[in-house]
């Protein structure tokens, strides 16, 4: 039985693709080729500088893991600069443009390869992202965000297939998106587009100016029902605040509420994993 158990870890898990591979085959075969090897080259090179390695390549792809989540962002984000900065080196050269997703996570070991969600997280972010970009999970964003010279668009919970919606963030540097200028916007993502417009910009290091945006980052990601019983609790203190103290009256009803959202949460937390467990084993 102990033969059979699979093996697992928790790992950081880098997903790359070339955005648009089929269209520049088809515009020239010999050129693309010779331009995605020297690609590949120059991420393996900075995979192996970032204590990292390669799992995985097919086709376009390539699927790397890494011990350190700082080094894999921080070889995410070398890796952009350094395909950009070799696209406008040969002027007539096929201009390749890679997307980048990277994901913290649990995952099934077989040899070499790796398994499982971390990995399916990962390349569900690399979909997402659009050319230049680097995405990562909020799991990624907790371990680096105050630890890395970047900043974060949080581009709220997305919907991935097969696997539960992830609260994302877009890696910027200098204002803009790794790959790309920094006098051009990123575009939004999904369903984020419209509730994200106006929102600043997270950056790594926090200061009091941006408290407030930390906040609704922090809100954001709050189950639905607890922000409804938190937010109800708080017109009630700012009603009883509004209509005078001297009779305090608000203590009651949000204990109440706050009960409620205590069960609730004890109530569907485990049983939730366990029945998104069992979902996804389905799927």
């Amino acid at each position: 039985m102990t033969d059979d158990k699979v093996k697992r870890r928790l790992t950081t898990v880098l997903c790359a693709d070339v955005h648009g591979y089929s269209r520049l085959m088809g515009a020239d075969e010999a050129g693309t080729l010779e331009m995605l090897r020297r690609c590949r080259t120059a991420i393996a090179g900075l995979v192996e500088r970032h204590d990292g390695r390669i799992v995985n390549t097919w086709g376009d792809a390539v699927i790397a893991e890494f011990a350190s989540v700082v080094e894999a962002v921080q070889c995410a984000v070398e890796i952009q600069q350094e395909v950009s900065s070799q696209n406008s080196a040969p002027p007539r050269a096929p201009q390749m443009r890679f997307r980048i997703g990277v994901n913290l996570g649990d995952v099934m070991v077989d040899g070499s390869d790796i398994f499982g969600d971390g990995v399916n997280i990962a390349a569900r972010l690399q979909e997402l992202a659009e050319p230049g970009d680097v995405m990562v999970s909020a799991s990624v964003y907790d371990q680096v965000h105050n630890k890395l010279s970047v900043g974060f668009d949080c581009l709220g919970q997305q919907q991935m297939k097969n696997v539960a919606p992830v609260t994302t963030y877009r890696v910027t540097v200098g204002g803009g998106a790794v790959g790309r200028d920094s006098g051009s916007p990123a575009p939004q993502v999904g369903a984020a587009a419209g509730s994200e417009a106006g929102a600043q910009t997270i950056r790594g290091r926090y200061e009091p100016s941006n408290w407030m945006s930390s906040i609704a980052d922090r809100w954001a990601i709050l189950p639905r029902p607890i922000a409804a019983i938190l937010t109800v609790s708080g017109f009630l203190i700012l009603i009883n605040v509004f209509t005078g103290l001297h009779r305090i009256w608000f203590h009651w009803p949000v204990a109440a509420l706050l009960f409620i959202a205590v069960l609730r949460t004890l109530r569907h937390g485990p049983a939730s994993d366990r029945n998104e467990e069992r979902r996804r084993t389905r799927d």
